[in-house]
């Protein structure tokens, strides 16, 4: 630690000199500027830490509250000796901290700190050694990806040297859909793959459990962790993450969807294929490959019906489910079968004609379609939904109220819990978020960003005709032409993205216009904050992309905010009194604050903001939309 704590002396009273010092004295020295709002939550964030308390920590943009929140975490973890978990909202993020702008490194260059920081992401974003093998040859691209791996990855010896490898961020021209030809997914069996000890997923996690500070991750593999950790002991594994000493929710008002997707059953059509046509490869009895055979029929049919009676939506993946009596009665027909074949192999495993851990693998994903399909069958207080992907068909069950489960899983440890964002209160009051994550007893504090926006931000708030994509566009291409480039285009949906990339394509700017989706999403952050005339067109940025300086003087909203018309949000509205009121208009003010917040992230900063709105918009709702902007609008 960069303060020493004598046996007769207090850790907290240390640190909070030394976080004293570092904010009144060795900070300003660096240049960074002194903020009496980042100072405030300095001090209060002491009191969690002491305390071993749930805090949510409500400070407006520019506050600094990522650096605020770092020292503690790092100094706390230094003195338990366990790492600190930063949660960031989604995948997206988690590159933001340890970029080489960003404000680790700042940290690091300004207190002559080395920090120990890794990354744990999910297991999507790790390349797939089986997978490639068998997609190699299929284009130039991925066979280049092939024969540049290690050399180590193709030996068949015990491993001297490795490094890591296989991660997504390896890989930054690969477009998405090409990607998920050759990641992990949840049918491969590690742990009876030949190659698991030189995989890139492997070496990873086996680095970044050894963090001695920081462990940064999303929320959704944070939850995933505990949903995992004790079913992974039971297997003789070890939880995705590693014994911490404090976490912090980065965005954290975005924790209850991660928890409930955590907590989701998802049933996909070729799930139950691959795993059944694996088992015909087997010597199984002709009983049993006689049922395989059926139940993949009845899988077929149960698919093609929910497609049939799915309810689409406009701007998301989610369609509603119709529980027609032709959908009930083919899920009636195929949890049956599966039953069936649950049963023949308890015969089959007592012939030993099956390798264990195969049929090990078989009897879990069996158990756990099979209770889905059940809960489906249930009028159950859940949600459930369909997606479609290609070829790719995938039932949702997903739980409505998570926070027993966070009550006894999650905040009935006795740790530092941070909730950090600009956005978590509701009227000021924290009890709507404490609530819906089982919080019972928490601190909290709420304080304003210190930047005057009258002087730095103006807003521009355009109307057109509903659906009116061509003068929107026609806009849009004005103001980046204006601003030459330097701007951020935040859309909705696919769709949106789709009609904004096929109409800028068409015209020819003297900057370039990157997409999410066509790269890897943290190496296009970087060329935008790089190439200072760039534009970068997101679905998922609007929140925690922090670009000071001149590559950001332009934000673009394409419309406003609204939640999709899916079956979550559906599932939210049901039994309200004014679903409009109480879900659609806060959820579409908080997620505006978010983008409007994109665009001033240093008191250097100015540019503007266009909010693209119709003209049939209800003037109330723009009067409650003005009200929440940081500048004043006639």
């Amino acid at each position: 630690m960069p303060f020493t704590v004598a046996k007769t002396e207090s850790f907290y009273d240390k640190l909070n000199e030394w976080i004293g010092d570092v904010f009144y004295d060795i900070l300003p020295e660096a240049g960074f500027e002194l903020r009496d709002e980042q100072i405030f939550m300095a001090f209060q964030l002491e009191k969690a830490f002491k305390e071993k308390k749930v805090m949510f920590a409500e400070a407006g943009v520019g506050t600094g509250k990522t650096i605020v929140y770092l020292l503690y975490a790092i100094m706390y973890a230094r003195y338990t000796h366990r790492p600190a978990i930063i949660a960031c909202a989604d995948e997206t993020l988690i590159e933001q901290l340890v970029k080489k702008e960003g404000d680790i490194a700042k940290l690091e260059q300004a207190l002559g700190l080395k920090i120990d920081v890794r990354l744990a992401k999910s297991q999507e974003q790790y390349l797939c050694l089986k997978k490639l093998d068998q997609v190699r040859d299929f284009s130039d691209e991925i066979s280049d990806l092939y024969e540049q791996l290690p050399d180590f990855v193709h030996m068949t010896g015990s491993m001297q040297n490795f490094i890591r490898y296989g991660d997504r961020r390896d890989y930054p021209s690969l477009p998405d859909e090409v990607w998920t030809n050759i990641n992990w997914d949840s049918l491969q069996d590690c742990f009876s793959c030949d190659k698991r000890h030189r995989c890139g997923l492997t070496l990873n996690r086996e680095y970044y459990r050894h963090s001695k500070d920081l462990i940064i991750c999303s929320h959704d593999f944070y939850m995933e962790h505990i949903w995992t950790k004790n079913s992974r002991k039971r297997e003789g594994q070890l939880p995705l993450l590693p014994e911490h000493s404090s976490v912090v929710f980065d965005e954290g008002h975005l924790l209850e969807f991660a928890a409930q997707k955590a907590l989701s059953y998802r049933f996909t059509d070729y799930t139950l294929e691959t795993l059944l046509t694996r088992l015909m490869e087997n010597d199984v009895r002709e009983k049993t490959l006689y049922t395989i055979e059926e139940a993949l029929i009845e899988n077929e049919a149960f698919f093609s019906s929910l497609s049939q009676f799915a309810k689409r939506t406009q701007g998301s993946e989610k369609h509603m489910i119709t529980k027609h009596p032709l959908v009930m009665k083919q899920c009636r027909k195929l949890l049956a079968k599966l039953q069936e074949i649950e049963e023949e192999l308890v015969f089959e495993s007592e012939l030993f004609v099956i390798d264990e851990y195969d049929l090990k693998i078989v009897e879990e994903y069996l158990e756990q379609i099979t209770y889905s399909l059940s809960l489906f069958l249930q009028e159950l207080n859940g949600i459930t939904w369909f997606e479609e992907s290609g070829a790719e068909h995938t039932l949702v069950i997903m739980p409505k109220m998570v926070e027993e489960v966070m009550r006894e899983e999650v905040f009935s440890q006795k740790k530092p819990y941070i909730f950090s964002s600009a956005t978590l209160s509701n009227e000021k009051s924290f009890d709507y978020i404490a609530e819906s994550l089982g919080i019972d007893d928490y601190l909290s504090f709420s304080v304003a960003s210190p930047f005057d926006y009258e002087e730095i931000m103006q807003i521009c708030l355009p109307s057109f005709k509903k659906e009116d994509y061509v003068n929107k566009i026609h806009y849009v291409h004005q103001q980046l032409r204006l601003s030459e480039g330097r701007a951020l285009i935040l859309v909705n949906n696919q769709a949106e993205l789709a009609a904004v990339k096929e109409s800028l394509s068409r015209e020819s700017f003297p900057f370039p216009i990157y997409y999410e989706g066509d790269k890897e999403i943290s190496t296009l952050v970087s060329k935008f904050q790089n190439e200072e005339q760039a534009v970068l067109c997101s679905i998922h940025l609007w929140e925690g992309l922090d670009i000071p300086g001149r590559s950001l003087e332009n934000v673009l909203i394409f419309s406003l905010p609204f939640p999709p018309d899916d079956p979550v949000f559906t599932a939210k509205k049901n039994g309200l009194e004014d679903p409009f009121a109480q879900v659609d208009l806060p959820y579409m003010l908080l997620r505006l604050r978010q983008g409007v917040g994109r665009l001033i992230r240093s008191e250097q900063d100015c540019g503007k903001v266009h909010i693209l709105l119709h003209e049939e918009l209800d003037p109330a709702v723009l009067e409650k939309i003005k009200a929440v902007l940081p500048v004043q609008i006639d």
